[in-house]
């Protein structure tokens, strides 16, 4: 999916294009996730969509949750979304730092391969 350290820098066009499946396979991951709080908080708590959603919004967002729970059961899915939720984040965040970061690190070895040249 990446160029080698071998290879010329990616057409900023084609970068370009590499953010753009970044960012949609970041949105499927949040709307998956989004997905799990949805049903959870509707099956243990008997929310309805709208506030099930807004719940697990929050959570995922790292606001917390909206409503009170009332279930065990509801606390539970509560304790373990928002550890879920912790990782989705992060995995999110590094989806999207992923091809920037790997396009500045690139440049970096190339600048360096040519300074190496010019002087050796």
């Amino acid at each position: 999916m990446y160029e080698r350290h071998t290879q010329p820098l990616l057409p900023v066009r084609y970068f370009v294009r590499r953010l753009i499946l970044h960012a949609l396979l970041a949105l499927a991951v949040t709307v998956v996730a989004l997905g799990i709080g949805i049903l959870g908080y509707s099956l243990t708590e008997g929310m309805p969509l709208l506030d099930a959603l807004l719940n697990a919004s929050m959570i995922l967002g790292g606001m917390g949750p909206v409503d009170a729970l009332r279930t065990d059961a509801g606390k539970l899915f509560a304790s373990f979304y928002a550890l879920f939720a912790g990782m989705v984040f992060l995995g999110i965040a590094g989806i999207l730092v992923a091809p920037v970061a790997h396009r500045f690190l690139h440049w970096m070895h190339l600048e360096e391969a040519d300074s190496e040249e010019i002087g050796g």
